[in-house]
Parts: structure tokens; C-alpha cells; sequence
């Protein structure tokens, strides 16, 4: 397969499942609402598993841009790859949000929150406070790259030729990786820690035809996106200064 239509298949059922989970657990009259963190962490992190089980034989599975740069800046991945990969991803969260929506319509139009519409487009702080709000997303995502960083440690001869990341890990180990960051790290902001899966979803929140959406806070989409960029440049330095 194409390594670019395995990020774009890969993050698209990633979101489609994890769109898909808080959905099922926040919106009205469905049959897992009332459902809190515990379920929605293990679903996330069930979801990155199924991503990384088609898409990393082809392309590695990044399935994230801050894991993309965080290869990118260790020499485990060529940059020339990078465009196209995130804009894969990008496209594939897009596509996977739309349909979790178009799945869910009918709860959807029967919820008047227009919090809770949004909560399965994009991620928001359960307290405002943009500092400590990126900071948990530099966080989660520093922990997120620097174990993978450590567990596909292995030795490339070509990168151009070599797909490495998520991949290499395997993908169950990567479930619990996901999982536990939410469980620890997600009670402040819903643990974006990837930059297509907050913008392409927010983006379709803004496009799609949503009964009672109500506005899309871009005054905070800076957050998911530049928080887990920083967190993953930091986790490649770390590793770099460790001299692996």
C-alpha cells in the first residue's frame, strides 16, 4: 500500500472510532451514554491500535504529525515524507469525524448542548487557562514520543526506504501507551496530543451542517496544535542528548 494512503486509512479509523466513543458516551439517547473517562481512554487507545494494525506494515503508522516531526528531527524519518504524511492525516481524521457524525446524526440533532455537539469534533479544557493547557499537551505528547523514541530504537540504513514509528512498536504495546496517557494526562484538556486530530475534526465542526453546533472555538485550537509539536520536538531532544 501506499504509505500515504496508509496514513490517510490508518488516522481516518482512528477518528472514526475515537469520534465515534465520545459520541456514543456524551450524546442523548444512545446505548453507552453516561460513559466517562475510563471508557473513552480505552476506546482512544483501542482506536490508535486498530490504526496501527493496517496502516504500520505500509507506512509505520504515525497517524500523528507531532510523531512525524518528533522521527523527523531524530533522523528516523525523511522530511521530504513529511508533508505528505500529515496532510494524509489530516484528510483521514477528517473523513473518519465526518462519518462518526453522519453514524450518530439522529442524537446529535436530539442534543441542545452546543458543548457537548462539539466535544467529539476537537478537544477543550475542562479549566481555561492557556498556559497549563499547553503544558498538559507538551506533556502527554513528550511521553508519547519519547517512549516510542525508545521502543523503535532500532538501527535504519535508509530512511527514505525504511517506514518506522508507531509501527515499530507494535500496536498493542502503543494502545496501552495511549491509554494510560489519558488516564493520567487527559483530565485537563481530553489529551489531544496530535495536531490532526484536533484540526481536521474541528475543521469539519465548522463545515458540517450540525443542528445547534453553536460557534467552533478556534480561540483555542492553537493549543492541540502547538502544544503536541513542542512536546514532541523536546522528546526528540531528549533522546538526542541521550546519545542513543
Amino acid at each position: 500500500m501506499n504509505p500515504y494512503l496508509a496514513e490517510f486509512i490508518g488516522t481516518f479509523l482512528l477518528l472514526l472510532l475515537g469520534s465515534g466513543v465520545v459520541a456514543n458516551m456524551l450524546l442523548p439517547l444512545t446505548k453507552g451514554n453516561g460513559g466517562g473517562i475510563m471508557e473513552i481512554s480505552t476506546a482512544w487507545g483501542l482506536a490508535v491500535f486498530c490504526g496501527v494494525v493496517v496502516a504500520g506494515p505500509y507506512s509505520g503508522a504515525h497517524l500523528n504529525p507531532a510523531v512525524t516531526i518528533g522521527l523527523g528531527i531524530t533522523g528516523k524519518f525523511a522530511w521530504s515524507l513529511a508533508p505528505g504524511y500529515i496532510l494524509a492525516q489530516i484528510l483521514g481524521a477528517m473523513l473518519g469525524v465526518g462519518l462518526a457524525w453522519l453514524m450518530y446524526k439522529d442524537h446529535y440533532d436530539a442534543e441542545k448542548d452546543p458543548g457537548i455537539i462539539a466535544a467529539p469534533f476537537g478537544t477543550s479544557p475542562a479549566i481555561r487557562n492557556f498556559k497549563l493547557n499547553f503544558l498538559s499537551e507538551l506533556l502527554g505528547t513528550f511521553v508519547l514520543i519519547l517512549v516510542i523514541l525508545y521502543n523503535s530504537g532500532v538501527k535504519i540504513v535508509d530512511v527514505a526506504e525504511t517506514p518506522i514509528g508507531m509501527g515499530s512498536l507494535g500496536a498493542i504495546p502503543v494502545a496501552f501507551l495511549v491509554l494510560v496517557i489519558g488516564l493520567a494526562l487527559g483530565g485537563t484538556t481530553g489529551y489531544a496530543i496530535n495536531p490532526a486530530r484536533d484540526f481536521g475534526p474541528r475543521l469539519m465542526h465548522q463545515l458540517l451542517p450540525i443542528k445547534g453546533k453553536g460557534a467552533t472555538d478556534w480561540s483555542y485550537a492553537w493549543v492541540p496544535i502547538l502544544g503536541p509539536i513542542v512536546g514532541a520536538a523536546l522528546a526528540a531532544g531528549v533522546y538526542i542528548i541521550a546519545g542513543v
